[in-house]
This record gives structure tokens, C-alpha cells and sequence, in this order.
């Protein structure tokens, strides 16, 4: 009789299978939990830049760079066009206030001056020839006058004559009343030469005064001419060094040309250009340093000028302790701005490192040294050479500084 054989239900086989998905279930197991996913790159130590975080006064500031000018230039600038006739000096050269630089001639403006000279002379003439006729006119009147006056008196005294003659009935009728009519015309002939004489009077000096007014005008009008002319001479407006001149004997110059500049050397300033991103922080009154021959020396900005041109703008800035010696027009002075009074903050020193992470994350070097791990941090203000750190570092971390172009996407850094 057959026996049935009963089947066994772990195998050699299962179980072998079953410990080796086990141990693979084990290992991901262990992999996820406890298993460094970390990306890692071999760096040369002696190939990065490293810094230490630290605490100290952060003084926000900017360096520019400023050019020494005159605190005082004058430009020298062409009023009348011309043809540069002659030069009295040279470039480099003193001169003193109202010195001749040099001569322009301009044929039209002294043609229009000799033009405007014999106008006032026939105006002149004019006066004096009206003057003469508007007297005898007046003197031909006035004796017409005095002649009348003497016919009336005569006519009135025949006429007071005749009205006691005519009471008396000496004389006729008739030649009374004729006595009395001429008596009368001769009193209102003189009523209206009296008239004409002071009408006479009254509009000669009227057209004298006219005719004045327009001498006065006309001499005004030649000085101003002769005030041109003037220009044609180019003098020095003060004491100083003439620093440029652009002229060439023969040349021709157009009105408003600029031949030249005249430098004060009492005193200098700084003239500097600023990036537009600071327009808003940069005031007169804010203090600056430079260094120069060995020595530091303070800048004060004097004025702002908001003009954007190149997205910069300009500022003048004065030396709040004087003038340093030696100094001279045109050097360039490198000029650390400072745009607020400083104050205590964690500072992490300037590297190559910000341009690839803008700040937002460093690798910190472990206290053995041998590697660097990524760490997010939160940077605040800047300087030339520090950040301020806000978040993420402590004093006395050490940071890699150098550029992190090369390692891309890496966690952590063996240094070696």
C-alpha cells in the first residue's frame, strides 16, 4: 500500500532565499538610517583661502577713487568769436589778475563799432543843428513879440488919449472907436505871441531832451560795443597758474569756446565719482581717509552733485585737517568713504566664495581641519573687507574663502 509523502514547507532553498532578502532588506535599511549620503571631493588645503569669523567694530565704508583739483579754477571761456591774433604766455604759467593772455580780431565787430561811433557823431550834430534853429526861431518870435508890445503901448496910450479927447467932444466918433479897435487887436496879437513863444520854448525843450535821451542811448550802445571790442582781449580774472591753453596763433574761435583754465593754488579739493547705488546714502558731512606718504589724513564731503551721467555721480570732497604737503593738481588718491559711525558686529572676511553663493551659504572647516562641511548662513551689510554675519557663524569659525566655482553640487570638502 502506498504512503503519502508529506511536503516540507521551508526548503534549504527558502530559506536561503529568505535570510538573502533579509540581509538586502538589513542593508537599505541600515543605508537610509545610518549610512553618510553626503557628497564629498578631495580638495588641496594649500589651494583654498581660509578666514576665521570674528568679532570687531564693522565700519561700513567704500573705496573711491578721487582726483586732486584746485579748490578754485576759473575756465576761460570765449565771449566774442575771432581770429587768434596773439599770445602773451604759455601753459604751466603764473599770471597775475588782469593780465593779457591773449588777442582775438574780428573785423566785423570793429566795423559795426567805427558804424555805431558815426551815428552818435551825426546824432551829435543833429542836436546842435536843431538847437540852432529851434533859438533863432525863438529869438525871431520874441522880437515879433517886443515889436507888438511896443505898438500896444503905443496904441494904449492914444486910446486912453482919445476917451478924454472924445468926453470933450474935441474928437470924432469915428476916431475914437478907431483908436479903441486897435488897441485891441494889438492886446490879443500879443496874447497869441506870447502864446507861440512859450510854445516855442516848450517844444525845443522837449525835442532837446528827445534828441539827449537818444545820445545817452547811442553812447550807451558804443560802450557796450567798445565793451565787446574789450573782449577781444582775454585777461586772467585772478592770481593763479594757467593750467591749459588751446589756442594757435591764427586760428579761428566760435563765441563760448573754451580756450583754457586758470588754477587756484591756494587750496585744493578732491573730485571723486560714486556708483549710482549709493546716491541715497551719500550726503555732505560724511568723513572719509586716505593714506598718503606714510601718513593718514581725513576728507570731509563738501558737495553733492545729483547729476547721474554712467551711473555715477560726482562729489567734492575737502581735507578737514589741511592741505596735505607735497600734494599736487591731478594725483589720484585712493579715498575709504565711510557711510555710517561703525559698531559691533561678527565679521566674516571679503572672498571669492559670495560671487557663487551669494552669501547664503559658506563651507566652515571642522576644529581638527581636515574637512569642511556646507552651512547656510545669513550675511547683512557689507565693506571692502568684511561682511557682516547675521546668522550661521559664530567667532572663532574658520570659513573657506576662496571661489566655489569648481565644486559644484559637493556637501563636504577632505581637505588633504
Amino acid at each position: 500500500m502506498d504512503r503519502v509523502i508529506e511536503k516540507k514547507k521551508f526548503t534549504t532553498k527558502k530559506v536561503a532565499l529568505i535570510a538573502a532578502g533579509t540581509l538586502v532588506l538589513i542593508l537599505v535599511l541600515y543605508n537610509l538610517l545610518f549610512a553618510e549620503h553626503s557628497s564629498k571631493l578631495n580638495v588641496d588645503s594649500e589651494r583654498v583661502t581660509l578666514g576665521q569669523v570674528q568679532e570687531g567694530n564693522f565700519q561700513e565704508f567704500i573705496a573711491i577713487d578721487g582726483s586732486v583739483d584746485p579748490l578754485k579754477s576759473f575756465y576761460l571761456d570765449i565771449t566774442e568769436g575771432g581770429r587768434v591774433e596773439k599770445i602773451y604766455t604759455d601753459d604751466g604759467r603764473m599770471v597775475e589778475k588782469g593780465d593779457t593772455i591773449l588777442k582775438l580780431s574780428n573785423t566785423t565787430l570793429q566795423i559795426d563799432f567805427m558804424t555805431r561811433e558815426t551815428q552818435l557823431y551825426d546824432l551829435m550834430n543833429e542836436r546842435q543843428n536843431s538847437e540852432i534853429t529851434m533859438k533863432q526861431d525863438l529869438i525871431r518870435k520874441e522880437n515879433d513879440l517886443a515889436e507888438i508890445e511896443y505898438n500896444l503901448a503905443l496904441a494904449e496910450r492914444k486910446y486912453e488919449r482919445n476917451k478924454m479927447l472924445i468926453a470933450e467932444k474935441v474928437i470924432s466918433r469915428e476916431e475914437f472907436e478907431a483908436a479903441r479897435d486897435e488897441y485891441n487887436y494889438l492886446k490879443k496879437r500879443k496874447m497869441l505871441a506870447e502864446r507861440s513863444v512859450k510854445q516855442d520854448a516848450k517844444l525845443m525843450e522837449d525835442r532837446l531832451k528827445q534828441l539827449d535821451e537818444s545820445i545817452r542811448r547811442m553812447e550807451a550802445n558804443i560802450g557796450m560795443a567798445r565793451s565787446t571790442l574789450n573782449n577781444l582781449y582775454v585777461t586772467a580774472p585772478f592770481t593763479g597758474q594757467l593750467s591749459t591753453l588751446k589756442a594757435e596763433v591764427g586760428e579761428s574761435k566760435a563765441p563760448g569756446e573754451n580756450i583754457g583754465q586758470i588754477d587756484d593754488l591756494n587750496g585744493y579739493k578732491v573730485k571723486a565719482n560714486i556708483d549710482e547705488h549709493y546716491i541715497s546714502r551719500v550726503y555732505p558731512g560724511l568723513t572719509g581717509n586716505f593714506d598718503f606718504n606714510g601718513k593718514t589724513y581725513k576728507v570731509a564731503i563738501a558737495k553733492v552733485f545729483p547729476e547721474v551721467q554712467n551711473n555715477t555721480f560726482q562729489v567734492d570732497l575737502e581735507f578737514a585737517e589741511g592741505t596735505p604737503e607735497g600734494i599736487r593738481r591731478g594725483q589720484t588718491l585712493q579715498v575709504k568713504l565711510n557711510l555710517n559711525d561703525g559698531g559691533k558686529a561678527v565679521l566674516l572676511p571679503r572672498g571669492g566664495f559670495y560671487q557663487s553663493t551669494g552669501g547664503n551659504w559658506v563651507f566652515v572647516v571642522n576644529p581638527n581641519g581636515d574637512y569642511a562641511e556646507k552651512r547656510n548662513i545669513k550675511l547683512g551689510r557689507q565693506n571692502p573687507n568684511h561682511y557682516e554675519v547675521l546668522d550661521g557663524l559664530q567667532p572663532g569659525d574658520k570659513v573657506v574663502l576662496s571661489s566655489y566655482d569648481s565644486y559644484g553640487d559637493i556637501d563636504r570638502l577632505e581637505l588633504k
